[in-house]
């Protein structure tokens, strides 16, 4: 059990870590090309789902999205690693999208979780959906088409693995990975059920071309949206620590071997790197061998910890939550 600190004891930084906002920009050529591919296919869809990262709900979002693809077909948006983030916040981050961004169709899943309630609640409700809407050009079809969209790694092609499993009695058809990019393409039409017929279309995450704000850039980085070598696992790891330090939690103090809470990464990193003897020989100026930390390999321990839900579940965008302020001390697990 991790012990309890007095965030009021301890100056912690006020302000987020500054990155330059060209390591937070990543749009290589596969993401242009699947955006019009996209697009393209469009027509031959009848809904769109939309899948982000139950952590981020209110940033990262890709407003391409809702300019070009969600605006003429059923939407659902589907916050994916509900797992991972507060389960008691669910509704009031529900309530929240459905008054400020018009979002009506909002689910919750796990997409590791074959008993996950949100993947049992997923295809009636694409069904009812498809059914109440004008198909126009699809009208006759007895087939139903939907198209997976979102930024990279949320979950899109374990999401249709885990719907074609649970459906189906299947097994996965599509790879997925840990690392952003895996899926380069629009690939080709995935069965995922029987009467009706529901067909998935994977397309490639896709980010904004550029980013215009640090922390949301950092954000998406942390929940590995972004590549981490593009931005540096010792920045992700800091912009962890500042979040961490600044909501009140502290298990990282156990997990990287401190005996305190500590706002300086070096001092974090350096007390990982013994914990988990993370260390690495170089060669000094004058030829000798020496011992140093592997900031590096530490640093992605750290990283990996929150992403598996080690370090706790949080909300990234807890400060973005209505009466956050007056309700600060209930809000973070």
């Amino acid at each position: 059990m991790a012990t309890k600190f007095n965030p009021a004891a301890y100056n912690f930084r006020k302000k987020c870590p500054f990155v330059s906002k060209d390591l937070l920009r990543w749009f290589p050529g596969h993401m242009n090309k699947g955006l019009k591919q996209m697009q393209r296919k469009l027509k031959s869809v009848d809904c769109v789902i939309e899948v982000h990262d139950a952590r981020i709900p209110f940033t990262g979002r890709n407003p391409i999205f809702t300019n070009t693809l969600t605006g003429a077909k059923p939407h659902i948006l589907v916050l994916n690693k509900k797992d991972l983030t507060i389960s008691s916040l669910i509704p009031r981050i529900k309530e929240q999208l459905k008054a400020e961004e018009g979002v009506q169709n909002i689910v919750f899943t796990n997409s590791k979780d074959q008993g996950c309630r949100g993947l049992k609640t997923l295809r009636p409700l694409m069904v009812d959906l498809i059914k109440d809407s004008n198909r126009y050009n699809r009208s006759e079809e007895s087939d139903y088409n939907v198209m997976i969209i979102g930024v990279p790694n949320v979950g899109k092609s374990s999401l249709i693995n885990m719907l074609r499993s649970r459906n189906m009695g299947i097994g996965h058809a599509l790879p997925v990975g840990a690392v952003a990019g895996v899926t380069r393409s629009v690939l080709m039409k995935i069965r995922i059920n029987n009467n009706p017929n529901i067909f998935m279309l994977d397309t490639p995450g896709i980010l904004e071309p550029s980013v215009t704000d640090i922390e949301m850039g950092l954000k998406l980085a942390l929940c590995g949206n972004l590549q981490d070598h593009l931005v540096g696992e010792e920045a992700i790891a800091d912009y962890l620590l500042y979040w961490l330090n600044k909501h009140g939690c502290f298990r990282y103090v156990d997990y990287m071997g401190l005996l305190e809470p500590s706002d300086d990464i070096n001092k974090v990193l350096i007390a990982g790197a013994v914990k988990f003897n993370r260390i690495r020989r170089t060669r000094d100026y004058d030829g000798s061998m020496r011992d140093v930390p592997d900031f590096i390999e530490v640093a992605r321990t750290m990283i990996r910890g929150y992403r598996t839900g080690e370090l706790g579940r949080t909300l990234l965008d807890i400060e973005l939550l209505k009466d956050y302020k007056k309700e600060k001390e209930n809000l973070v697990a």
